[in-house]
């Protein structure tokens, strides 16, 4: 293998009473993609799942159709978006702890904390809501329930399915910054990881390649990102995860056009967010990317409508073949780092609501998969 590609996985296809209480009765992933909408002419929706069907995940045979199809194509693993928003409260946990009380799909995992309020932003072509509403927050609350939520993670970190880097099981974080105590999060999680038998956790975070900028004409925190990266690793992170798509938008489309749509999007008003894929992904990855400290992502496609209607993200004109380029331009950023840190991060293998899919549709079948299998095999 080329790299180590891990696949971001969504565990939220299968009905859950908090979806049926704020959403409908019966309400998954599928019931958006499925209402989607055509925006433009030639635009492909709604994207309609093809070998796997419109699937529950409550299905055993569903998850390992899945694993299956995963690992053909060279993908070494799933990281499971995992949701604890303290005091215990979890959702969207059947799938892992299916896989973990069965033993099955025989697949390589680990899980990310996906650690981020629930609201009606999510979904805004449900629903009739006069403002915004969160339905579950997300807590921090310090070392007891720390402990406890590493105590839930503990089995899994021990599975021999377990993905590990430098012998450390891999944890992955989405909103670091929103972590108040993240300095002693990590030192805590490191310490009991040590007790229980582990050497440690590998902790990954993920970091906006670009920061916030309220100055128009100062372009330079387009290029700032080995500092802020840097920052993540001086708090106890591992590695960070470059998340480089906002850069990519306004390098690709212009500031002043990112910039105009901030402006329409606080006035309420609605305007679409399309990108050539192409142009996205050729101004996608940076220098830090080299970095051994850097895990890159790669970006099949991304087409938002199912969650945001006319105010979606779109990355158009994309196809298998271009998907190919970006997996080779990640490989040049990647290439010359020790194996166990040639990680690429897959975004996603199955988020049907956001376009970002690998899983075959009626359109496509297996190309996206035969695209990456073709080139992440060593020749």
């Amino acid at each position: 293998m080329k790299a180590r590609v891990i696949a971001y996985y969504l565990p939220q296809f299968h009905p859950i009473k908090e979806n049926d209480e704020f959403w409908g009765k019966g309400f998954t992933e599928w019931t958006n993609v499925a209402k989607a909408k055509p925006l433009f002419k030639g635009h492909y929706q709604p994207q309609v799942p093809a070998d796997l069907g419109f699937y529950d995940l409550r299905l055993p045979e569903v998850r390992e159709a899945q694993a299956t199809m995963a690992k053909e194509c060279g993908v070494e693993g799933f990281m499971y978006w995992n949701y604890w928003f303290g005091r215990g409260k979890k959702v969207l946990e059947m799938p892992i702890e299916e896989i973990m009380r069965t033993g099955k799909p025989n697949f390589p995992f680990c899980i990310g904390w996906a650690n981020h309020d629930w609201s009606n932003k999510t979904w805004k072509t449900i629903g009739n809501f006069k403002m915004e509403k969160t339905f579950l927050t997300q807590e921090y609350l310090g070392k007891k329930d720390y402990t406890d939520y590493f105590n839930y993670c503990l089995p899994m970190f021990k599975d021999k399915r377990y993905i590990t880097v430098d012998d450390k099981p891999l944890f992955y974080i989405f909103a670091p910054d929103a972590i108040p105590d993240i300095e002693d999060f990590i030192k805590l999680w490191n310490k009991l990881a040590i007790k229980n038998g582990l050497k440690g956790i590998h902790f990954v975070a993920r970091v906006d390649a670009i920061g916030k900028t309220h100055v128009v004409n100062d372009k330079s925190y387009l290029n700032d990102h080995k500092q802020r990266y840097d920052n993540y690793i001086k708090k106890g992170f591992d590695a960070v995860c470059s998340e480089g798509c906002r850069r990519a938008e306004i390098l690709s489309s212009g500031f002043s056009k990112k910039y105009f749509r901030t402006i329409l999007k606080k006035m309420r008003l609605s305007s679409m967010n399309s990108h050539d894929y192409m142009k996205i992904i050729n101004n996608y990855y940076t220098d830090s990317d080299s970095l051994d400290y850097v895990y890159p992502q790669i970006i099949p496609r991304m087409d938002r409508t199912p969650r945001q209607g006319k105010n979606a993200i779109i990355y158009k004109d994309n196809s298998p073949e271009k998907f190919r380029k970006c997996i080779q331009l990640a490989f040049e950023k990647v290439q010359d780092k020790n194996y166990e840190h040639r990680i690429l991060f897959l975004s996603s293998w199955n988020e049907w609501g956001e376009g970002s899919y690998m899983e075959p549709d009626i359109i496509f079948g297996h190309e996206y998969l035969d695209v990456l299998k073709d080139e992440i095999y060593d020749e």
